[in-house]
């Protein structure tokens, strides 16, 4: 199948991403309305957040430039002094912004 992806073919994609990403978050949801949500879930639920927050920001660490590894190293500096996340993030963004721009 071969899809153009200029004038209403681009549409066409869009609606069929949106379709997808609403098909498997809805799914999830409604798998998850059958099992019963204990201990040993939450533990599941709790470590598998933490391996997707890895998954994303270990490649960003080795390979990314040095605005990001700064950017990271901020994020995580405010994050262990403040221990809030909005803090954090926003210092992880200024410095990735200071580094990039000078």
């Amino acid at each position: 199948m071969s899809l153009d992806a200029t004038g209403s073919g681009a549409l066409i994609l869009v609606l069929l991403m949106a379709v997808v990403t609403l098909a498997t978050r809805w799914g999830g949801v409604y798998v998850m309305s059958f099992v019963p949500i204990g201990y040993r879930v939450k533990q599941f639920i709790g470590a598998m957040a933490s391996s997707v927050l890895v998954a994303l920001l270990a490649p960003m660490a080795l390979q990314g430039d040095t605005g990001a590894r700064l950017a990271l190293l901020a994020t995580a500096a405010t994050m262990l002094l403040l221990k809030k996340p909005l803090p954090a993030i926003a210092a992880g963004i200024l410095v990735a912004a200071l580094v990039r721009q000078f």
